[in-house]
């Protein structure tokens, strides 16, 4: 290889994508580490544990529609490969319409949400006095935290990883900012953390407007209403939604689960535990990054119907994905203890966290190939299948808990990390048969 030939050609375009990405990923979940850390030093277990308990809730109701930023990214990315500027701003209407209604069904049903979520969890009387304080205030994000979802999928279908980089790191800058006036300096606690959040989510939306005006502006095109309605187009995008739905509904129950079983051990763990998964979902959305390239550059490959593009995005993905999460875990290696203590000064959650910490290090090794196949399988509109593949890694999961439950939390981590490999392997099996077969130019 050439001096400077790392950075040249699909390398070039696939870093153009990555980079803002992986900056945009590593700010997102920030947000619910900022949180932690600060009710972290409030000097009791249970504030974090109801940070964690409320959190997961949410994780719960607002993840589980994340399939609007999978499926809008997918179908702008082809959208833009076909050269249909028409088409984009469709997609986009389509999909902020539908998250402001879907938004608009989470605040009419959060009572009865987070009252079934709370005993379906079960955590102490102190702890669930705290989630609910947390909860009944963040819930009220719902439809910011929605569209964000669709704007977000829109921009990066589109190759623009600039502007979700400025929402969520404008969205951080005001949580951070906020979390320290309300908690530490006025005192508000839980629900301080809880309200520096919704406001952060808001502001995210108003930044995502404004770049879209500035994109569409670039773009000739035009709003077709007939086209935004059309039930052929609508009844696509359902189709698409609900097997997505279903899927990341058996992801957060995944998450949920390894909450739920740890609040049923002791404060201690569940705090710990709380830690650990923060962690997991800042390496899982460094590593999204990559994962976003390959749904934007995947796509749009399969839009212009070029088998050769496809392939080198894929070689191309995977090498700067791998090199990526033998990174993080050296990183976690190295200096995950340093980061247990600077979230929480509790020493009994201090030594849990550490007891298990092993897995955490393990995980970007092995969830590496299932975060980058699922960005494949979106670029490529396959949503059918990454549900048949979800439906099978929790049929590995459950029992996996079930006969390893003498083992506490361990088990419980071994079963995590299981589930993990068993969605990249299934992935990256069915995904070469693709690639070779030549049926992913089949997608429409």
């Amino acid at each position: 290889m050439r001096p400077g030939s790392l950075l040249e050609g699909r390398n070039r375009e696939i870093l153009g994508i990555a980079g803002p990405m992986v900056l945009a990923n590593l700010s997102a979940p920030l947000i619910g580490l900022v949180d932690t850390t600060v009710v972290g030093h409030l000097g009791d277990a249970r504030y974090i544990g109801g940070v964690a308990v409320g959190a997961v809730i949410l994780s719960f109701a607002f993840t589980v529609f994340n399939f609007l930023r999978m499926t809008t990214t997918g179908l702008a990315a082809q959208a833009a490969g076909a050269g249909d500027a028409t088409r984009l701003r469709t997609v986009l209407a389509q999909g902020c319409g539908t998250a402001l209604g879907l938004g608009a069904l989470l605040l009419a049903s959060q009572l009865p949400l987070g009252a079934f979520a709370l005993r379906l969890i079960g955590p102490s009387a102190a702890v669930a006095g705290e989630a609910w304080a947390y909860y009944a205030v963040r819930i009220w994000s719902a439809p910011a935290v929605l569209v964000d979802f669709a704007l977000i999928g829109w921009f990066v279908g589109l190759g623009n990883a600039r502007a979700p980089l400025a929402m969520v790191l404008t969205a951080n800058l005001v949580n951070i900012a906020l979390d320290l006036i309300l908690v530490p300096g006025l005192g508000f606690g839980v629900t301080g953390v809880a309200w520096a959040s919704v406001v952060a989510e808001y502001v995210a939306v108003a930044v995502g407007a404004r770049l879209v005006v500035r994109e569409l502006a670039r773009r000739a095109g035009h709003w077709r209403r007939a086209d935004m309605f059309a039930m052929r187009g609508l009844r696509a995008l359902f189709a698409a939604n609900s097997a997505l739905f279903l899927r990341t509904l058996l992801l957060m129950f995944a998450f949920a689960f390894l909450t739920t079983m740890g609040a049923r051990q002791t404060d201690a763990i569940l705090a710990a535990n709380a830690i650990l998964v923060n962690l997991q979902y800042l390496m899982a959305y460094v590593l999204d990054g990559f994962a976003n390239a390959a749904e934007s550059l995947s796509g749009r490959a399969i839009g212009a119907r070029d088998r050769g593009a496809l392939a080198a995005i894929v070689r191309s993905c995977l090498r700067w994905s791998l090199a990526l999460a033998l990174m993080i875990a050296a990183g976690l290696a190295v200096g995950g203890p340093l980061a247990i203590r600077v979230v929480t000064s509790v020493p009994n959650v201090i030594a849990a966290a550490h007891t298990y910490l092993p897995w955490m290090i393990l995980s970007p090794l092995v969830c590496v190939w299932a975060f980058l196949y699922d960005g494949f399988f979106i670029g490529a509109q396959r949503p059918g299948a990454m549900l048949r593949v979800m439906i099978v890694a929790v049929a590995v999961y459950l029992p996996a808990w079930w006969l390893t439950r003498e083992h506490g939390n361990h088990g419980l981590w071994l079963a995590f990390t299981l589930f993990n490999a068993a969605r990249g392997l299934q992935q990256h099996l069915l995904f070469r048969r693709w690639l070779r077969s030549g049926a992913l130019l089949e997608a429409g």
